[in-house]
């Protein structure tokens, strides 16, 4: 019996290829000896991150369109060359799967595996599918929906499965309170410097507290020494600052509350640690996805969400010490993520990938 062969497509950010590589762990532990290849695009950080996961990585000439104005021409221009290096790649690699986790990169490798006869699989990980996954609809056999609610814009192709995280976030331990407040603040894979602003600037508020406030500060590289130097000049020594967070599973098994974005990836994370945020949705996020999953969370009492037009650093810091003088909320708003989350998400994912596979669906 031949090699069953798996291409996963898309990506372009850390909340496309992280989920992509939790469904490839589990797809190689329910069919060993499976050949998977990565299709994504050009940027730094996605080679990166399949380079330390140690994949066959195949990055694409193609780069996003929407919301880029006349900025968006040279990557129109691309277009025809992606599709060529698509087309090439797929006959080279003559997969029996073809994954399409999201984003601009996907495009071409999925429309172009339908053609080709190659069963199709679309993941999904915003509760709004977003303009890839809606245009590629009529063209895969099934979509994985993150939440319940993404199901009626799956054209009855959705199947609920949640969303694929690292198995490592399930199994942290419900946080018990020592008298202090363990904050992990970061804003996605690259950062945000909204986020690294209105943090600092919080500090002199906070200063009274700051004995029993434990910081983690993920900055993204362009901020890292002024956020470093701000929290020196302020007093918080101790605070540790970097620009980006390697084991972010241990990151959230420390933290008591978290104050960050609300990109898809983040909230399947938060969900599956249970652990408690202050949601700040990044403003120009295409299609108001970060908006639309940072209020999946709020209906269900699990997390606080502010707006980057409201959200002050004296406002944060009034929210803070609020949550730090109250351990009972946090545990309330952790026990109601447990209702959100979905139990094995990434091998309930690779189990319907089989059944694709060999005609079961």
């Amino acid at each position: 019996m031949r090699t069953r062969r798996i291409v996963i497509c898309g990506g372009g950010t850390g909340g496309h290829t992280f989920p992509a590589l939790a469904v490839a762990r589990k797809l190689r532990q329910a069919l060993p000896g499976v050949s998977l290849a990565f299709i994504g695009t050009k940027r730094r950080l996605e080679s990166e991150i399949m380079s330390r996961a140690g994949e066959e990585f195949h990055p694409l000439p193609i780069s996003g369109i929407r919301g880029r104005g006349w900025g968006a021409v040279p990557s129109v221009l691309r277009i025809p060359r992606a599709f060529l290096e698509a087309f090439r790649l797929l006959r080279t690699l003559r997969p029996d799967l073809v994954i399409g986790v999201g984003g601009y990169s996907s495009g071409p490798v999925v429309l172009l595996a339908s053609f080709l006869g190659t069963p199709t699989l679309l993941m999904e990980q915003n509760v709004r599918p977003g303009l890839t996954n809606r245009l590629l609809l009529p063209f895969v056999r099934r979509a994985v929906a993150p939440f319940k609610r993404t199901l009626s814009d799956l054209r009855g192709k959705g199947v609920f499965l949640g969303n694929p995280v690292r198995e490592e976030f399930e199994a942290l331990s419900p946080r018990t309170s020592d008298g202090k407040l363990n904050l992990l603040v970061f804003g996605g894979s690259q950062g945000s410097h909204f986020l690294n602003e209105v943090m600092t600037g919080a500090l002199p508020h906070l200063a009274p507290m700051k004995s029993r406030l434990v910081i983690r500060h993920q900055t993204g590289e362009t901020d890292e020494a002024r956020v470093r130097d701000v929290y020196g000049r302020s007093g918080f020594e101790g605070v540790e600052v970097s620009a980006f967070i390697v084991d972010m599973v241990s990151a959230f098994g420390g933290a008591d509350l978290v104050l960050c974005r609300s990109g898809a990836t983040t909230v399947a994370e938060l969900i599956a640690a249970r652990r408690p945020a202050i949601l700040v949705p990044f403003a120009r996020a295409a299609g108001g996805h970060q908006a639309e999953n940072a209020r999946e969370l709020e209906r269900a009492g699990a997390a606080e969400v502010w707006s980057e037009r409201i959200l002050t650093p004296e406002k944060l810091a009034e929210r803070i010490l609020f949550f730090a003088g109250r351990p009972d909320r946090l545990r309330i708003m952790a026990r109601n993520l447990e209702t959100l989350g979905t139990k094995n998400a990434a091998g309930r994912i690779a189990e319907l990938c089989l059944d694709i596979m060999d005609g079961r669906t």
